[in-house]
């Protein structure tokens, strides 16, 4: 990442920091910016949140590493992470009017992890996301082994998750991801 870059995404995710500190509570913003600066492929990462409509923040630290976890804290689900299927697996069946692509692989391509569905609910007690959209998580195995996929979203102040044929796609459903630091 260029230094220019590398700067203002840095004071973009201070200021975002900053804003929210119900996100993070107990965490200083000098051991964060310490990690950050230390590693370069979470700061590539972070950029391509950042680029792709996540706003990533700080949701908190695991308490056995001490890393520090970013998620993506946008109100709704990433605007530029719409309108894709759930897997390779699923994008490679369609046959017409595929998609740019799939959830699994840009989370994994921006090197971040597609959120499970404890961790998109636990997200959801740090402020009210995706009230107009709808996010894919990490289905399980036997679930996916069927063709099918899970999206979560919060209606009427809860949280639903529910299921979809992995090939679908729809321009208001995207996923959110996380990364460690």
């Amino acid at each position: 990442m260029k230094p220019a870059a590398r700067t203002a995404l840095l004071a973009t995710l201070e200021a975002r920091f900053e804003a929210h500190p119900e996100r993070h509570r107990g965490i200083a913003w000098s051991k964060v910016k310490a990690r950050l600066e230390a590693d370069d492929a979470a700061l590539t990462t972070l950029h391509a949140m950042e680029s792709s409509g996540g706003e990533p923040d700080v949701i908190g630290a695991d308490a056995k590493s001490k890393q520090i976890i970013y998620c993506d804290c946008a109100s709704e689900s990433p605007a530029g992470r719409r309108s894709v299927c759930y897997d390779r697996e699923a994008l490679d069946a369609r046959k017409e009017h595929k998609p740019s692509g799939s959830a699994v692989d840009m989370a994994a391509a921006m090197g971040a992890e597609l959120l499970t569905e404890a961790q998109y609910r636990e997200l959801q007690t740090l402020g009210e996301f995706d009230l107009k959209t709808s996010s894919w998580v990490l289905t399980p195995p036997r679930v996916r082994a069927l063709g099918g996929a899970l999206f979560c979203d919060r209606r009427f102040d809860t949280v639903f998750v529910y299921h979809n044929g992995a090939q679908s796609y729809y321009a208001a459903r995207g996923f959110r991801c996380r990364r460690r630091v």
